[in-house]
């Protein structure tokens, strides 16, 4: 192994154990609260190799949502493949919220958080929660589409998960994935009908 690739895979290593204990920190007790010696101490990655892969605060946080968002969706959408049927894979997205706000370490959604602490000030954080919040408005839109019908339902949909994820956010509770999911069987429901009359 020559000096530059071992150079790379100390980056690289040191790169992920500062973005595990960001996401830890950042996740648990907010962005503000934390500062780079809390990623030091909680990584094990010196300040100077620290200020090298990221040399602002502000950085980091966008990694973190980066690295978030992809692992996020991936697990969202390999629990609703796990479904066959069109609209049960809609439905899977709220059941899939539930499991989520029951993880013991759940506190709310990472991105509404971070916005919340950041988003007026950084351009680079509205840009992550921006981009995040649009891919999963998409994945919606590719679930309806899917199960034939129509295309508002998505935003509809939308807006319930996101909902759901800050009432479950400040109460704590797995209840409002149920109670959005509830709210999406109507929807859906009157979705059919509305579009069986217009066909007819």
């Amino acid at each position: 192994m020559d000096s530059t690739t071992a150079r790379d895979q100390a980056l690289a290593l040191a790169r992920e154990q500062a973005l595990d204990a960001a996401e830890e920190l950042f996740y648990g007790r907010g962005i503000q609260t934390v500062g780079m010696d809390d990623i030091r101490g909680a990584s094990g990655v010196s300040l100077k190799r620290l200020y090298q892969l990221f040399p602002a605060k502000e950085r980091l946080v966008e990694a973190y949502l980066e690295r978030r968002d992809v692992r996020w969706r991936q697990r969202l959408a390999e629990h609703v493949d796990r479904h066959g049927e069109p609209e049960e894979r809609i439905l899977a997205v709220f059941d899939w919220l539930g499991q989520w706000f029951a993880e013991p370490g759940f506190r709310g959604c990472a991105w509404i958080n971070s916005y919340g602490e950041l988003g007026t000030t950084s351009p680079l954080v509205t840009a992550q929660v921006t981009a995040h919040k649009e891919a999963f408005k998409d994945y919606l839109r590719g679930l309806v589409a899917d199960a034939g019908l129509p295309s508002p339902l998505a935003d509809q949909l939308y807006l319930l998960a996101e909902g759901a994820m800050v009432t479950a956010g400040i109460t704590r509770s797995t209840e409002p994935a149920g109670q959005a999911a509830d709210a999406a069987r109507v929807l859906m429901s009157r979705a059919r009908t509305s579009g069986s009359r217009r066909k007819g």
